[in-house]
């Protein structure tokens, strides 16, 4: 999964143009931050990834000396990301992990949830790696709320070994949510 968000930059030294070679589908979100070259004679053209902190870059260069890579890395920042899970990766996502797994069901009119949310995002980043991080949003995949008796939202639930373990409803404080992963990790 981390390695569907790595870009392998090429740029030849001769004509100074870029490209970039991908196996992955970018988001509309991703497809705003990439700004790909554009052919514009011998001109120096130009790659801009995002003003957020760089990716990890690791310079290649082969035998040949004409052309060299640069592998564009953001595989660290996708663990570390809540990622969307809907109905169609439910199965392998959440319930087929070998890890500890926390979803968040929200909507995007609920302000609770929008008070929560920045609080899963740090819980992602600090247990990147122990925990996966989901979010889904009760009003594009329904059945998976009502199949988990989610009736109020925001509702936190943990899961480990494709079973429920916990649920946590509302807008609770980190160190609840930090408890309860805690709870997983050690078990």
């Amino acid at each position: 999964m981390a390695m569907e968000t790595c870009l392998q930059v090429s740029r030849a030294c001769n004509t100074r143009v870029g490209a970039i070679q991908s196996h992955h589908t970018f988001s509309s979100k991703e497809q705003k931050l990439i700004k790909l070259p554009t052919f514009k004679g011998l001109k120096k053209s130009t790659i801009t990834l995002s003003s957020s902190p760089p990716p990890t870059s690791f310079p290649l260069s082969n035998s040949t000396g004409g052309r060299k890579s640069l592998f564009v890395c953001k595989a660290r920042e996708a663990v570390n990301e809540v990622q969307v899970v809907t109905d169609s990766g439910w199965k392998n996502l959440v319930l087929g992990s070998e890890n500890p797994v926390l979803v968040e069901f929200w909507a995007p009119w609920c302000g609770p949830c929008r008070m929560i949310a920045p609080i899963v995002d740090e819980l992602a980043k600090e247990y990147g790696g122990k925990i996966s991080c989901y979010k889904l949003n009760t009003d594009d995949c329904p059945n998976i709320a009502s199949q988990y008796g989610i009736r109020s939202i925001p509702t936190v639930l943990f899961f480990k070994n494709g079973e429920k373990k916990e649920s946590v409803i509302g807008a609770v404080p980190k160190s609840t949510l930090s408890a309860a992963i805690d709870k997983y990790l050690d078990s």
